[in-house]
């Protein structure tokens, strides 16, 4: 017997020291001897899933709970065995950080193909940050810490950078044509790449808060080219300046001299640049409120019911399929008949065979569009 099973465990609780721990499970090594009335305490920002028997049954929100029958329900079943409710019980406990994480970092480990309708084929590099939280501790455990003892902001990073890469080569194949035309879009283009990246996150179980996009870069021969198409565009518009100043000297001297400061007015004013005004906006975050999925209601967060139209709200997974929440321990999908276990497989690239992220639609090997 190891040492952490010799021992009951009477106080179960978590404190986050370092900040980076998304998921910490107590006994760290595998399940533990959790007396009978034990105490768990759960702090603000964060949520404990009580798991027995390798599954999942309940998220607890902030407070101090009492493991027993009158205190939590799902308790009843699992604890109805032969020698009553005296003896410990094996069983674990996650502690999930439901804090935002703030300035996590996403970039390109490799450059992505971009198909370039003027430069042809161009890798490209990008850079940025995001912030994300916990919405579903239980699908996110079930999805993506699995049986970790713990799980860190480094991790997630990590995993969720490749999704933001993947998701930005599709916008970038579908919004633009050129990277000629890109420093005006940056803003736009995170726009559109954060409400892209909700429903790959809501499907971990995670809220986006907000992405930025901080740079995206062609390679140095590539950024030369530009470089020098904007000096001929520039010399381009140094002979129409020319031409424009020449008419109107040639105006100026047609025109008698009591109209001279008009004239020279006229020129000044046709020189001035124009004035970029750019006005930007954002929706109010509502952070203790989170919409039911089944009616849009919001609804008061760690809720697991919608009193309005009955919607489970604490999802255990999702349907790899079609979407849709599967009840605890299901089978198969009550929506389309998938088995439960069903798994998309990546999207492999016809023309070069570079496997991509499920529903990618462009490769980002080679930047051709994924059929």
């Amino acid at each position: 017997m190891t040492e952490s099973s010799a021992v009951f465990l009477e106080v179960l609780e978590w404190f986050d020291e370092n900040g980076n721990e998304v998921v910490h499970r107590i006994p760290e090594s595998g399940s533990g001897d959790i007396k009978y009335g034990a105490q768990l305490i759960v702090r603000e920002s964060q949520a404990a899933v009580f798991f027995y028997n390798g599954r999942a049954y309940d998220a607890l929100g902030p407070g101090r709970h009492t493991l027993a029958t009158s205190n939590i329900p799902i308790l009843t079943k699992i604890l109805s065995l032969p020698w009553g409710f005296t003896s410990p019980l094996r069983a674990e406990v996650c502690f999930v950080n439901l804090k935002v994480f703030t300035n996590l970092k996403w970039g390109t480990r490799d450059p992505v193909a971009f198909k370039d309708s003027q430069l042809g084929l161009v890798r490209l590099r990008a850079f940025g940050v995001f912030n994300v939280s916990v919405a579903q501790p239980i699908l996110l455990i079930n999805k993506v810490v699995g049986t970790q003892r713990v799980y860190t902001k480094e991790a997630l990073e990590e995993y969720l950078s490749q999704v933001i890469v993947s998701r930005l080569n599709d916008l970038l194949g579908e919004k633009l044509d050129t990277i000629i035309n890109l420093p005006g879009k940056y803003e736009s283009i995170a726009a559109g790449l954060q409400e892209k990246l909700r429903k790959d996150f809501a499907d971990y179980g995670l809220a986006l808060s907000d992405l930025f996009i901080n740079s995206i870069t062609p390679p140095l021969d590539v950024q030369k080219a530009m470089d020098d198409k904007s000096r001929l565009g520039l010399f381009d518009d140094l002979n129409s300046l020319m031409r424009m100043k020449t008419a109107m000297a040639m105006e100026k001297a047609a025109e008698s001299t009591s109209e001279a400061g008009a004239g020279m007015g006229m020129g000044l004013g046709l020189l001035m640049p124009s004035l970029l005004v750019r006005e930007g906006g954002g929706a109010g975050f509502e952070a203790d409120t989170s919409p039911c999925p089944g009616c849009g209601q919001r609804l008061p967060r760690g809720s697991h019911f919608c009193p309005t139209c009955g919607h489970n709200l604490l999802i255990f997974d999702r349907c790899a399929a079609c979407g849709a929440n599967l009840t605890p321990h299901a089978k198969f999908c009550s929506s389309c008949g998938k088995a439960a276990e069903h798994k998309e497989a990546p999207k492999a690239c016809t023309h070069c065979g570079f496997e991509n992220l499920p529903k990618s639609v462009f490769c980002n090997q080679c930047g051709e569009k994924l059929s």
